[in-house]
């Protein structure tokens, strides 16, 4: 008998949870009114569309309204960072984030350099864990906002939030915080009030919600100017028919997984922690990216000296097993990863990356399959090198 294949890539997408399909079909169908009409069927996709609100705000301990439903992750870090930057401009032109962020969070401050916003970088350690003592000495009289992501995509680390979130409300000046918190959902507290933050960025696709839907929270009173405009949805913050199913989708998938974190998180640690143990202890000159232990429930990340990633990965794929070697919105690029060579790597180990990503549905014996594998394929392939 085959074995079935080994999915072990859920930082870069998840199935669809059971709950959240059943959730979204009727508004496919005989749900599928728009939200903004005033007719029964419409009615019944904006009452959708509200209950979905109250629940993920919920889980956020937020209101309701400071929600902006989104088309993904990407969209929310764009609309943060621009909003807040454009709508707080007459006050500072400077921001503040990390080397480390998601290319969602670094090519927008690219994007607003071009328009004489100033962007300080802030270094991370070799864990990929940045000071707050750095955060706060790159700030200035101009600085108007901060964003950190809350855990790493490629390497797990989970970074300080409520320590930043300290140092900026002691600040003389209010400096605004937003976070990515896209891999935190039923792994990390979501809590913006515990956090600290003023706006935190979702994407439904990574806990088991549909793909094209994120979502945004924006603290009352934050600084924010609309990126999309036309009609008057999301409080005239974000114009555009709401994508009703995939709402509904994100936030019965969200209650799935924050309801069930404390069973299944301790398992995926467990089987994390099985995983990382066994490749260091199995491959000779295998190194663990990001922090041993302040690092995402599901994240392994490693780096293999004398292998290139991507003939890794072909391998792995081989042997039916799907991973990654860092962000899914890179992985078509050549170059190391710009995570791993800002925590120090050389770019030739960098380019022997690889990321497992463990979910609900991995398995000891999936774990196993791997570390039986992985040994002969890296030696493979560094012998493979070697004699080339």
């Amino acid at each position: 008998m085959a074995r079935r294949p080994i999915y072990l890539d859920y930082a870069a997408t998840s199935p669809v949870h059971p709950e959240a399909l059943a959730a979204m079909l009727p508004y496919f169908s005989e749900r599928f009114g728009n939200p903004s009409s005033i007719y029964g069927i419409a009615r019944q996709a904006r009452q959708a569309v509200d209950d979905a609100r109250e629940r993920i705000a919920s889980w956020l301990g937020c209101r309701p309204a400071d929600l902006i439903f989104t088309s993904g992750g990407t969209e929310s870090d764009n609309t943060a960072i621009k909003g807040v930057a454009f709508a707080a401009r007459a006050t500072g032109n400077h921001l503040v984030t990390t080397a480390i962020e998601h290319h969602a969070v670094l090519h927008t401050c690219d994007y607003l350099e071009k328009f004489g916003f100033e962007v300080t970088y802030v270094p991370v350690d070799s864990d990929g864990l940045v000071s707050p003592d750095a955060i706060a000495a790159a700030l200035t009289d101009r600085t108007i906002l901060v964003s950190v992501m809350l855990a790493n995509n490629e390497v797990g680390t989970v970074q300080p939030i409520r320590e930043i979130a300290a140092l900026l409300r002691a600040q003389p000046r209010r400096i605004w915080l937003h976070t990515d918190a896209v891999q935190a959902p039923g792994d990390l507290d979501l809590d913006v009030d515990a956090l600290g933050v003023d706006l935190l960025s979702l994407s439904g696709h990574k806990f088991g919600g549909p793909k094209g839907v994120g979502l945004l929270y924006v603290r009352r009173g934050a600084p924010f100017q609309p990126q999309q405009y036309g009609g008057s949805q999301e409080r005239n913050r974000r114009a555009g028919t709401e994508n009703v199913p995939a709402i509904v989708g994100m936030a019965a998938a969200l209650d799935v997984v924050m309801r069930e974190r404390e069973t299944v998180r301790p398992r995926i640690v467990r089987l994390r922690d099985r995983l990382i143990d066994g490749v260091l202890q199995c491959i000779p000159n295998a190194r663990l990216n990001g922090h041993r232990t302040l690092r995402l429930a599901n994240n392994a990340s490693f780096s293999f000296e004398g292998v290139d990633g991507e003939s890794l990965l072909m391998a792995l794929d081989l042997a039916g097993v799907a991973a990654s070697s860092g962000s899914a919105c890179t992985s078509a690029s050549l170059e190391p990863s710009h995570v791993l060579t800002a925590m120090g790597l050389p770019s030739e180990v960098a380019r022997g990356s690889l990321r497992l990503t463990l979910g609900p549905d991995t398995t000891d014996d999936d774990i196993q399959t791997v570390l039986d594998l992985l040994p002969t394929i890296v030696a493979r392939l560094r012998s493979a090198l070697v004699e080339a």
